[in-house]
């Protein structure tokens, strides 16, 4: 099932997305990848809203004409002036896009040397229109470094196909799309593009398990809002209302910050992010947010956080300071400090902040497992990420373990070994299936009690008591523990077993000597004695 799993989504990304990555990477030239990305993504949601907008239009034109229809409008005159009234778009939460704007418009004008002009000037007209927009869209592509031969064969190529009509939305084509870009971009942006691209299989793995149906959603350090749009598809996929969460969040990268803006306008996701971009430790924009869910991937051992001038930061009260050098710790209490008081938080770290002692993080580690918030461990197999090959894991904090919806549990921590999971999608990244995906939260569901019953699978899964963690020194590596795999059962007699082993070495070594005789023939054959 694996196999098949994964041979189906390379199809799918071979088609489609993979001829667009292709064309697409032809007129990089010499532009980097953290550059050329919003070129390209740009580009796309200009398609995407252009598309829904025609769709809409379209509609409009048979509805107004059509004599049987609420909409009808006799005369012709009133009929353009209702095609062109803002308002009959906006209520149906379309973008309005200007003339100037509407890919045709472009498309007709793609082997003009000015389409760079052209395509700026059409993001100038969206971000006028469109206020939730504004100062979210690039505008860089009449720059001189562009070739502008291939940007016109890239508008050619994204015109032919549908990303924002009813069927393409049905199909998420644009998602796809989307997604296979950043993990393209962050590929080959390396280091700086992993810092905010997660995989899509452990952004999967932190909603599964939580479960983020209804409340407030909150991410510090938001990237290109993977958790969010993640968040949606469950909600989507188990029958909810999108409605019945409020997203927050935040970031510090001022390209990334218009990257998720985009992400969740061409999703209809309304997400409060801020203002601006900011620094979520130096600029708390949420301050007096308590999120009843927190789905995060912060940075790894990021040691130019700022933390020398935060040492009484309020944050820090309960658990310590942390390390100026390195703000794993730092996010850990920052999310903790905006949980609600049933709240759960979902998030990604270092594999070191399970069992390092240094400068203080053991005790503030100490401080959080003995406050009892620790729900759960995860530990993931390496070469997930884009950024590192360094494993990760997974950490869930639970303000309430003691019944909010569930079984108590206090006083009670579950770990995951995870490490053997996943099938690798090219020679250096590995990615966890879908299947793999539900065997651990459904390891998890059963666990905290939501039906089916939980047992301890040694070398997989251990619900662990309070006093071992403290008798392990406050290490929260899965690995110490869940033990080791069982090893199946042989019911083959030993004198059985030996008589058959021996019989199978004696073969190979007949094997042996035939194979030796030949080999010294042909050495003979060509003049060589051995």
């Amino acid at each position: 099932m694996k196999a098949s799993y994964n041979n189906k989504a390379k199809s799918n990304s071979s088609s489609l997305e993979h001829k667009l990555w292709q064309a697409a990477d032809k007129m990089r030239n010499n532009m980097d990848a953290a550059e050329y990305k919003h070129v390209v993504l740009g580009l796309i949601f200009l398609k995407y809203i252009s598309d829904a907008f025609e769709e809409h239009r379209g509609r409009l034109v048979r509805d107004s004409a059509d004599p049987k229809s609420d909409m009808y409008v006799k005369d012709e005159k009133a009929r353009y002036l209702l095609l062109e009234d803002r308002d009959e778009y906006l209520r149906d939460n379309i973008f309005w896009v200007p003339k100037e704007a509407r890919w045709a418009f472009l498309q007709d004008n793609a082997k003009k040397p000015e389409i760079g002009k052209l395509i700026d000037e059409a993001m100038v007209a969206i971000e006028r229109d469109n206020p939730r927009l504004k100062g979210v869209l690039p505008k860089d592509y009449a720059r001189p470094v562009l070739d502008k031969q291939r940007l016109g064969e890239l508008v050619d190529l994204i015109g032919t196909i549908g990303l924002g009509d009813g069927e393409s939305r049905g199909k998420d084509i644009l998602g796809r799309v989307y997604e296979y870009f950043l993990g393209q971009f962050a590929n080959a942006e390396g280091k700086k593009g992993g810092q905010f691209y997660t995989p899509a299989c452990v952004v999967k793995i932190l909603v599964e398990m939580i479960e983020p149906y209804k409340g407030r959603v909150y991410d510090p350090c938001c990237g290109s809002g993977g958790m969010f749009v993640q968040s949606e598809k469950f909600i989507q996929a188990h029958g909810g209302r999108v409605g019945d969460i409020a997203i927050y969040g935040q970031e510090s990268n001022p390209t990334t910050w218009k990257l998720c803006k985009m992400n969740l306008a061409i999703r209809g996701i309304d997400g409060d992010l801020g203002p601006y971009h900011a620094d979520s430790f130096q600029n708390d924009l949420h301050k007096d947010l308590k999120a009843d869910f927190i789905l995060a991937n912060p940075p790894f051992n990021m040691s130019d956080w700022g933390g020398e001038r935060l040492r009484d930061d309020v944050r820090w009260k309960q658990f310590g300071v942390p390390p100026a050098g390195n703000a794993n710790f730092a996010w850990v209490q920052h999310f903790i400090h905006h949980l609600s008081p049933v709240g759960i938080a979902a998030f990604v770290l270092a594999n070191g902040s399970m069992s390092s002692n240094t400068s203080g993080e053991g005790e503030i580690r100490k401080n959080i497992i003995e406050k009892d918030f620790v729900d759960c461990m995860i530990a993931l197999p390496g070469q997930l990420f884009y950024n590192t090959q360094i494993p990760a894991c997974l950490w869930f904090i639970s303000r309430d373990k003691k019944n909010h919806k569930f079984r108590d549990r206090r006083g009670e921590v579950l770990f995951i070994d995870a490490r053997k999971m996943g099938v690798m999608t090219d020679r250096v990244h590995k990615e966890i299936t879908d299947e793999e995906i539900q065997k651990i939260a459904s390891v998890y569901h059963a666990w905290r009690g939501e039906g089916g019953k939980y047992d301890d699978v040694p070398g997989f899964c251990k619900s662990v008591k309070l006093d071992e963690i403290q008798k392990n020194g406050h290490v929260l590596t899965p690995g110490r523990y869940v033990g080791a795999e069982e090893i199946e059962e042989d019911d083959e007699e030993f004198e059985e077993k030996m008589k058959s082993l021996t019989s199978e070495l004696s073969e190979q070594f007949n094997k042996s000597k035939q194979l030796e005789q030949e080999i010294k023939k042909n050495l003979k054959g060509i003049g060589f004695t051995v």
